[in-house]
């Protein structure tokens, strides 16, 4: 029973089984930028992150730099490479928020690049300043309601190289949760694969000032 349930679900878009792959095996890269202020609303605050208090500001944080088959994508992979240091981890959280947020998406993720852990941090960090994040999100003042789309449009405005088809905006819970951006292992922008390029619909999205 419990294969046939596996073979049906294999069969649906965008179903992915991929774990434990082969380190180094993928296509391009997924790279994930969040948006604190409604991460927090949505769940950090819950847990009281760190990430969450007030005399940070963050904005657009790096989620992660994920590995990519063109459908699906690996996760949890074996590797030989040594797991990053504390210190290492601790050494992200100015643009991830948190240094255990760092340590599973390496775990998750860095480790299927096939890269040291210090290079994938290091690539992570290259990556993430390769993307100009919108400075008009950084304004707001008060809790605005906005199409998932004015976000997107923000991003191809304020980054000239990329299109419509390589940049996917996503919602959680009503918010505006993501945007993440599709890049070759050379960190230029690619079209995404159909199993990322699903854009939130929304047309009054929730979006939350830094505090």
């Amino acid at each position: 029973m419990r294969v046939f349930v596996i073979a049906v679900l294999m069969l649906l878009p965008g179903f992915a089984l991929a774990r434990g792959e082969k380190a180094g095996v993928f296509d391009y890269f997924v790279l994930a930028l969040s948006w604190t202020p409604n991460w927090c609303e949505i769940e950090g605050d819950a847990k009281g992150s760190d990430q969450c208090d007030a005399r940070h500001d963050h904005g657009w944080t790096l989620h992660g730099l994920w590995p990519q088959f063109h459908r699906g994508w690996p996760s949890f992979c074996p590797t030989s490479k040594r797991p990053p240091s504390r210190v290492m981890t601790r050494d992200m959280a100015d643009i991830m928020g948190t240094s255990g947020l760092a340590w599973y998406q390496w775990n998750k993720h860095g480790a299927c690049t096939g890269l040291s852990a210090p290079a994938y941090y290091e690539l992570s960090r290259e990556a993430y300043e390769s993307i100009t994040r919108p400075e008009v999100f950084r304004k707001l003042d008060r809790a605005v309601k906005l199409p998932a789309s004015l976000v997107e449009e923000a991003f191809l405005k304020a980054n000239p190289g990329l299109e419509k088809d390589m940049i996917t905006i996503t919602c959680r819970d009503g918010f505006i949760q993501e945007a993440r951006i599709c890049l070759s292992k050379s960190l230029d922008p690619v079209p995404c694969g159909s199993d990322v390029i699903r854009d939130c619909r929304m047309k009054d999205a929730l979006f939350t000032p830094i505090r």
